[in-house]
């Protein structure tokens, strides 16, 4: 296999900078699923569970901030759905069109905004930040690639940013 990596396509530099794949969730923040995450963790913090705590606190029940990309995660399946639905689909995008079939996340770091509460309908869109010139790493030799999911609820409050760092990569030539 060599070494040598596809030139980035002028379309796919386009996208730098570029607001893609703005879409809502598929089902609003739902309380069941604060309990079912809360539970799985032990974690009793009032503001998931208690009304009267989570009033005199934030005004009201919130999620857990870290769950800020579960409601959006597509289902495997739902009704009417002709093609998979991938989160981070311009990662895989950038997989196909620069022909790196291996890719790894090296960074995750999130930002929150305004609470994300029960009956919200979130909002996103992908930005690809940053794509780098090759590297060669331990893996493989490929390029990094700087992605923001981007958070708002149905009252274009911005809730949170998701920040990723991938790889795409060629595995080395044994």
């Amino acid at each position: 296999m060599s070494e040598t990596l596809k030139e980035v396509p002028a379309h796919v530099q386009d996208w730098i900078g570029t607001e893609r794949y703005e879409e809502e969730g598929e089902f609003p923040v739902e309380r069941g699923y604060i309990w079912t995450a809360c539970a799985s963790v032990e974690m009793g913090n009032p503001l998931y569970w208690d009304d009267e705590v989570a009033e005199e606190i934030a005004g009201g029940i919130i999620a857990p901030p870290t769950m800020i990309s579960t409601w959006f995660r597509p289902h495997h399946w739902a009704p009417g759905r002709t093609k998979q639905a991938l989160p981070l689909q311009i990662h895989f995008d950038l997989k196909e069109e620069l022909d790196l079939p291996e890719a790894i996340m090296s960074d995750y770091t999130v930002t929150f905004g305004e609470p994300v509460r029960p009956g919200d309908r979130l909002r996103t869109a992908q930005i690809l930040r940053s794509l780098s010139d090759p590297k060669t790493t331990k893996l493989g030799t490929g390029r990094f690639w700087l992605i923001d999911v981007v958070y708002h609820n149905q009252n274009d409050e911005y809730v949170g940013t998701e920040a990723y760092t991938g790889f795409g990569y060629r595995r080395h030539a044994k």
